[in-house]
């Protein structure tokens, strides 16, 4: 007599919409994309809820997994207790405070992508001076609201972007140049470089509606493979772009420093990444502590710090 099999309830997923107020002329283009992406799952089986990140409460009892495009610390907390308890979050919330502004110029930098020079100020700080003319954006978020980014042609200007942001409790801003060109909006989804040029499986570009066009020249195949390098700076799981690399020899060095103690690997691989190097380049990648989100003052997160060597006969150092 064959036992009987208890039956597996189908799995229970929660959809978070985005914030209205981080949709600023496209609410109904993110609702849909939610709405979409949940219908597609419950042709799966899927029991999936949509919600608003409003209605998370820490103390409800958690989903099998949730599909979010909230953006706002107060949703993030909970989904980052709820990851760390197993449940199973498209996208990471690490990932998606990875896309604060200030936290994605490090980012970017750390990545040695190329990213428009920005200066970080305090709201409060008198008399900030700039390079005319300028952009002053809020820090945290991007564009939520009518006084989040100011073009600002004089000083008078810059000074009332930044009392404005400080009058609503936005305690940080950052200073860009201006940069004349066309707005381009591009998508990339899928690891590595599958797709054709070298870039994502999937990958989208189009020019940012409301805007003349000078109708620039630039290189698409060149746009999809720099979305390939910055699939590693959001993203917390890396996969590496070339998943064939063959590593010789591979170091762990630690060191000892604030706030935490730093892991550096070194690993030296068969490929000739620079036409100048006679045997094969070292790649190092250092790993170190970063003070939590949760709690100023201890660690709770890593970061990664890349610089580029190549290893020849008389070691000479390439520019990342």
């Amino acid at each position: 007599m064959s036992a009987r099999r208890t039956p597996v309830a189908d799995p229970r997923c929660w959809g978070l919409f985005r914030e209205r107020e981080h949709s600023p002329g496209r609410e109904s283009d993110d609702a849909e994309i939610l709405r979409l992406t949940g219908k597609h799952l419950e042709s799966y089986g899927v029991q999936v809820e949509l919600r608003a990140p409003e209605d998370l409460v820490a103390t409800d009892v958690p989903p099998d997994g949730v599909f979010f495009m909230c953006e706002r610390m107060e949703a993030l907390r909970t989904l980052l207790a709820w990851q760390e308890r197993g449940v199973r979050l498209v996208n990471s919330p690490q990932a998606v405070l990875n896309t604060y502004r200030e936290r994605m110029i490090t980012q970017l930098r750390e990545a040695n992508v190329a990213f428009v020079p920005s200066r970080l100020v305090a709201t409060s700080e008198p008399g900030v001076t700039a390079r005319l003319p300028v952009w002053v954006k809020r820090a945290d978020v991007h564009n939520t609201q009518d006084g989040d980014v100011v073009f600002a042609e004089t000083p008078e200007a810059v000074a009332s972007a930044l009392a404005g942001l400080a009058a609503r409790g936005i305690e940080g801003a950052v200073l860009q140049p201006h940069v004349a060109g066309d707005l381009i909006k591009f998508y990339g989804v899928g690891p590595g470089g599958g797709g054709p040029d070298g870039g994502p499986p999937w990958f989208r570009w189009f020019y940012h509606k409301d805007q003349r066009l000078a109708g620039h020249a630039f290189d698409a195949a060149r746009l999809a493979r720099l979305v390939r390098d910055l699939q590693g700076v959001y993203i917390s799981q890396h996969l590496p772009i070339n998943q064939q690399l063959t590593v010789l020899k591979t170091a762990f060095i630690a060191h000892h420093s604030n706030p935490a103690a730093r892991v550096d690997f070194n690993a030296f691989t068969n490929i000739r990444r620079d036409r100048n190097s006679h045997v094969s380049d070292q790649l190092e990648l250092s790993y170190f502590g970063e003070d939590s989100v949760e709690t100023p003052g201890s660690s709770a997160r890593l970061c990664a710090n890349r610089a580029k060597f190549a290893c020849a006969a008389d070691p000479v150092t390439v520019p990342a």
